[in-house]
């Protein structure tokens, strides 16, 4: 089965210095039919003046990946961990016990826009812990490169939850196919670009959920970036 998530139908929040876009319910945006999806919760697209940003604050038992797509995003945390990512850097913060952090515009000048997942994981109380990993476009460009597992295979960060995150940059000609195991399903999240998803055309900001299907193919691209979610039921 397939089910389109419309970019326009996804919830917005406009706090002047962010503007976010929400796939699942959030904060003060809720829909009952959009609650998430498995263990995959969250897909914020957040775009933050320079300057600005998420002060300190907490998180338990969560698994919260921020994947930057464009200027920089400066972190601290309460375990010691201070980072500026930018474009190709995915960050991995297991909230675990308990960590406090903020999140904040590393620039004066331009504004920084990245991805917000959290992924429930299948443990609780664990250590917080943190991790981050730099993927060139070129490792993406018409293929699948694994960015996030439950092992860390193949220089992912590892999550803590029985799935997978891939992503992909796709242009036209190319195409590319994940296989999906039996009681597996797939979330595709288009970042931008048009790609068509077993036969559904997408646009940036679309997403689609499949279930009960084989795999996941991805074909007709138009200058597309693209995050494949292998996930339990």
């Amino acid at each position: 089965m397939l089910e389109i998530r419309k970019n326009e139908e996804r919830g917005v929040a406009n706090h002047g210095w962010l503007q976010s876009k929400h796939t699942f319910s959030f904060g003060e945006y809720h829909d009952p039919r959009h609650v998430g999806f498995g263990p995959l919760l969250v897909i914020n697209e957040d775009k933050v003046a320079p300057g600005q940003g998420f002060g300190t604050h907490g998180h338990r038992d969560m698994e919260i990946i921020s994947y930057v797509l464009e200027g920089a995003l400066e972190h601290k945390d309460s375990i010691g961990t201070g980072s500026v990512l930018h474009y190709g850097d995915v960050q991995r913060m297991s909230a675990g016990s308990g960590v406090r952090h903020s999140e904040f515009n590393g620039s004066q000048n331009e504004q920084v826009h990245f991805l917000q997942i959290w992924i429930q994981p299948n443990v609780k109380g664990i250590a917080p812990s943190y991790e981050e990993k730099h993927f060139a476009p070129d490792t993406k460009q018409g293929q699948l490169r694994l960015v996030a597992s439950s092992d860390g295979r193949d220089g992912s960060v590892l999550i803590h939850q029985d799935a997978a995150i891939y992503a992909t940059l796709l242009n036209t000609g190319d195409a590319v196919e994940h296989s999906l195991a039996q009681g597996r399903s797939g979330y595709v999240h288009v970042i931008r670009g048009r790609v068509t998803v077993n036969g559904t055309a997408l646009s940036g900001g679309d997403a689609l959920k499949i279930t009960g299907e084989s795999g996941v193919q991805l074909a007709q691209a138009e200058a597309a970036e693209v995050l494949v979610f292998d996930l339990p039921y």
